[in-house]
């Protein structure tokens, strides 16, 4: 971030302070909201990780220094008036020190929007792979199938696809939603086990649409 660019916000009206709202850059959700001095938004664009100013403590703070919980970050802007951030970044594990995604979820976390729990069960699949190893996965359907490998995967999404067109030419809708969070799912799964993520599919998908328009 240049110098020029920092000389264009206000930072005059929150006294040398702006707002820093943080966005999931691929779900959409709202995670929290920070402020940022001058230095600390330096050191954002500098490092691509956020880094707030805490106004308590009156210093800089790393996110997720201690927790380890860091926000990395996809892309930096301002509203039309110069006093606000708007930070899209990939959160690394829970944003808010409760647990959940979301610093404006509920401590039981309902407040997941729809379209960002894709993310989250992206990340939830993550868990259940990493908690339980190929000698224990008896009890984790999710670790059981990543452990036969790709091949078997493959077979369930086949199957999967093959139950969502039958449901589509039938007339229960409520058939064809379950039938298609199965295919999403095993999907997911596979691209984990491809070290790919929901993620990589997104861009695909806006890199398509940018050629097109």
């Amino acid at each position: 971030m240049t110098q020029d660019l920092l000389d264009t916000l206000d930072w005059g009206k929150g006294e040398g302070l702006l707002p820093a709202i943080v966005q999931h850059a691929v779900s959409g959700e709202v995670l929290m909201l920070g402020y940022m001095n001058r230095e600390a938004l330096m050191q954002t664009a500098a490092t691509r990780q956020v880094v707030f100013f805490s106004r308590s403590r009156r210093q800089l703070w790393l996110k997720g220094e201690t927790s380890g919980n860091r926000l990395d970050v996809v892309d930096i802007s301002t509203d039309c008036d110069g006093d606000a951030l708007l930070i899209l970044a990939t959160p690394q594990g829970p944003t808010c020190h409760r647990g959940t995604s979301s610093c404006f979820a509920s401590q039981q976390g309902a407040a997941v929007q729809p379209l960002a729990f894709l993310t989250q069960l992206q990340a939830i699949i993550e868990q259940r792979i990493a908690q339980h190893g190929p000698d224990d996965s008896a009890d984790s359907y999710t670790a059981r199938l990543f452990a036969a490998g790709p091949a078997r995967m493959a077979q369930k999404i086949g199957e999967e696809g093959v139950e969502v067109a039958l449901a589509a030419v039938g007339t229960d809708d409520a058939r064809v939603v379950s039938e298609t969070a199965d295919l999403m799912y095993h999907l997911l799964l596979l691209l984990k086990s491809r070290n790919l993520s929901l993620e990589r599919v997104t861009e695909e998908l806006q890199a398509r649409h940018t050629r097109r328009t």
